[in-house]
């Protein structure tokens, strides 16, 4: 029996329909087309990811798989590896090609498109990868780098406009999945986490752009008034469901009309998105080691406990604790508290930074590889040319939560002390505690770590290593590979 020749749409990080270039040059083809989702084994496996992404992950494809009944077809999703997928695929269809986009993710899954590369060329299956974000192959500098990712996401959105039978069917697709290990989607209730889906993403650009972006600037550091006034559109850009395109050209817009700093503070902050995955798609190794090599001689003693009380929340730092809480939670924290964590562990609990790595992708929602390295390295002092910042976690409280509603929701056994003891509570008097009736170190962890000391010891070796010739040459070139002005690379 002959075989039917199909084209193959290939979804990772593009969980969408519009503007997903994959899907657009799939249906210039003159082949049915199947959409295809793999759960991996070896990313199901890895440390960075945990329920709370395939959660996600599976929510974006039902939410895909509303949109596609209106086309009689659906998303095969299946457990597995791409080249045994392919197998099996091949044994009943003739695949002309795949589509799918460029993923700047981790050195597992670059492993695996180098791998699948190979196949594709070993059994003539043309593999059309396509630029993702304004994230750009190849790159030896970023000379005219901004200029491209302008033009990039001012082109227009893509529309999603296929013929008649352009896909294979439901019935077909249903009839193919006994000839896999299917995921049948089954997924666990819960209200905490922001659902996956295009459809949802919209709604939350849709609100913010209506009305949520007007306390941007004055509510974005602090840690509860940022939950409704940032975006909240991360999961949804790191997943995919909406473009970094689709969501500027709305600002743009809604800009054009209302002409706000706000907007202007927002839209800025896209490019910076994509100018840090670019850093980390030009420079992979960071996933393992320090951008600037210089810092390779940096050795920190690890301590589990302070570890171990970092990840639950227990330092006996209320900011500290709260922050850690609220992500374990919900997935989400504003971009200052995200800082001071990563902040606080490296610098305080001076443990290497790749430690906390696993812990807090596995807690990020909207975890995103080249996001995730490059603020960790950033914030843990390691790259030799942004300022050292090592954030103080009580000027940080008082500053930023001051009346410690944030504090109080998250670190409920101190939600009934005076507000000043809740910033501090080690500043209780052993009268202070009986009248609150609070007992710390029983009630809440006295603080692990004596907060000078510790800044002034992790300052002292990173101002000092700053100094050093290896450091400041390494430094060097960092700038020349990754500035975005040009005044390197004339």
């Amino acid at each position: 029996m002959d075989k039917k020749d199909i084209a193959i749409v290939w979804f990772k990080r593009d969980l969408r329909i519009d503007d997903n270039e994959a899907i657009f040059n799939a249906l210039k083809s003159d082949k049915q087309i199947l959409f295809i989702y793999l759960f991996e084994n070896a990313l199901i496996n890895d440390s960075h990811y945990s329920q709370r992404h395939w959660q996600f992950i599976k929510e974006s494809l039902l939410d895909l798989n509303l949109r596609l009944e209106n086309y009689q077809t659906k998303v095969l999703v299946i457990k597995g590896e791409i080249e045994k997928c392919f197998e099996v695929l091949r044994e009943f269809y003739n695949i002309h090609a795949v589509y799918s986009h460029q993923e700047t993710g981790l050195k597992i899954t670059f492993d695996r498109d180098k791998a699948f590369k190979k196949y594709t060329e070993r059994h003539g299956i043309k593999w059309v990868e396509n630029i993702n974000n304004g994230v750009f192959r190849g790159l030896k500098n970023r000379k005219n780098w901004v200029e491209n990712w302008e033009e990039f996401v001012y082109q227009p959105v893509l529309p999603f406009q296929p013929q008649t039978n352009q896909f294979l069917g439901i019935n077909e697709i249903i009839s193919l999945e006994k000839n896999f290990e299917v995921d049948y989607l089954i997924l666990k209730k819960q209200n905490i986490f922001q659902p996956g889906g295009s459809s949802y993403g919209q709604r939350y650009a849709n609100s913010f752009f209506d009305a949520r972006f007007k306390n941007y600037m004055f509510h974005i550091s602090k840690p509860l008034e940022a939950r409704t006034s940032c975006s909240r559109l991360s999961p949804y850009i790191a997943w995919g469901n909406l473009s970094i395109r689709q969501i500027y050209q709305q600002g743009i817009f809604i800009k054009g009309k209302k002409k706000d700093r706000h907007l202007n503070a927002f839209l800025s902050r896209l490019r910076w998105q994509a100018h840090f995955i670019q850093k980390f798609e030009m420079e992979s190794r960071m996933e393992f080691e320090s951008i600037n090599r210089g810092f390779l001689t940096l050795k920190k003693p690890i301590n589990e406990k302070f570890q171990q009380a970092w990840q639950l929340g227990q330092t006996g730092f209320p900011l500290i604790d709260a922050a850690m809480r609220c992500l374990n939670e919900t997935g989400w924290v504003n971009f200052r508290m995200r800082a001071m964590l990563v902040s606080f562990f490296t610098h305080n609990l001076w443990q290497p930074w790749q430690n906390a790595s696993s812990h807090l992708a596995q807690q990020f929602l909207d975890f995103e590889p080249g996001i995730h390295y490059s603020q960790l390295q950033m914030q843990a002092g390691e790259t030799g040319i942004n300022t050292l910042r090592i954030y103080n976690p009580i000027k940080n409280s008082l500053t930023h939560d001051e009346e410690a509603r944030f504090i109080k929701k998250w670190v409920p056994e101190l939600a009934k002390l005076p507000v000043n003891f809740i910033h501090e509570p080690w500043t209780m008097t052993p009268i202070d505690q009986v009248f609150s009736g609070f007992e710390l170190g029983e009630n809440y962890p006295l603080p692990i770590i004596n907060l000078d000391q510790t800044r002034k010891y992790a300052s002292d070796i990173l101002w000092g290593m700053q100094k050093n010739d290896d450091v400041k040459k390494e430094a060097y070139r960092v700038l020349k590979k990754h500035t975005l002005s040009n005044r390197f690379n004339s």
